[in-house]
């Protein structure tokens, strides 16, 4: 990973803590086997980062191997550099404690022919929630997930989602400034929290129903949970999201769509657009909305 400027200064094991969900502790000891790298050579704890450093980590857990799975992926694009996945809702992208089965990163394995694998994010440029569905891009090797790192925080990679939301927007657009940090009394949410980092999210209405609202949004930053910590904020949580919404959830998740994507590929230069349609399961319920 690349340290954006807004990151500059900030200790290692902060730094890594917060982008890798890990504690500070897990991150101080995988630095301590010398398994962080920055810029190439092995750093201390209290090491400070800088715009620009190039972070390389190695997660290798004590009990558990991440295994290459058979699980059909949905390639949308390849070539020898990158791929372009349509990830179905409901898969997992990174393995995580007590679960490292069936994730995006054991197909991943699986398909590009990685065995025996300590890197539990191989080519993972940017990240969808499990059970948010659609585009995102995988890169083959370690230049190309370094380029598109790169672009992603330069803003030089655009990605548009779909969110049905709950309540009618009034507004035809619109722009969410709201910083967003962990959730200082529940860890496994994200929330609005001063003095956290800024993250803005753009909306456009595109279709207006008696109790929700279809809206594209696209990002200028890319914070976990940001759409659906946004769309909260604003008084209008994603439909069906088990975490940011006090309504009862089905075991299908967050109505959150990563519909298209576009770049331009970093090694050849060739101008990248693809779009993909909602599942099915959304669909639905977007049906349900106009009865």
């Amino acid at each position: 990973m690349i340290v954006e400027k807004e990151n500059s200064k900030e200790r290692i094991d902060k730094y890594l803590s917060e982008k890798l969900d890990l504690s500070r502790s897990k991150v101080q000891k995988l630095i301590l086997k010398e398994l962080v790298l920055v810029n190439g050579k092995v750093i201390s704890n209290n090491y400070k980062v800088r715009e620009g450093d190039l972070v390389k980590v190695t997660i290798v857990e004590e009990s558990s191997k991440v295994e290459p799975e058979d699980i059909k992926l949905d390639i949308v694009y390849e070539d020898k550099y990158l791929m372009i996945i349509n990830k179905e809702s409901g898969m997992v992208v990174h393995p995580a404690a007590g679960h490292f089965s069936h994730t995006l990163v054991n197909a991943l394995a699986y398909y590009l022919h990685l065995d025996n694998l300590s890197n539990m994010r191989p080519g993972i440029v940017h990240r969808l929630d499990k059970d948010t569905s659609g585009l995102m891009v995988v890169a083959k090797d370690d230049n190309t997930l370094e380029l598109l790192s790169k672009m992603i925080k330069e803003k030089k990679v655009k990605r548009h989602y779909l969110a049905l939301v709950y309540g009618e927007i009034m507004h035809s657009s619109g722009k969410i400034d709201a910083p967003i940090g962990r959730d200082p009394h529940n860890r496994q949410r994200q929330a609005i929290v001063d003095g956290a980092k800024r993250s803005i999210t753009n909306f456009k209405v595109l279709k207006r129903f008696k109790n929700a609202t279809l809206v594209e949004c696209e990002l200028e930053t890319g914070r976990t949970h940001q759409i659906r910590v946004h769309m909260k904020y604003i008084g209008h949580p994603i439909v069906n999201d088990p975490v940011y919404s006090n309504k009862k959830a089905s075991g299908f998740g967050q109505m959150l769509h990563s519909k298209s994507i576009e770049f331009v590929h970093p090694i050849t230069g060739e101008h990248l657009y693809f779009e993909v349609d909602p599942p099915r399961e959304f669909l639905e319920m977007l049906k349900s909305f106009e009865d």
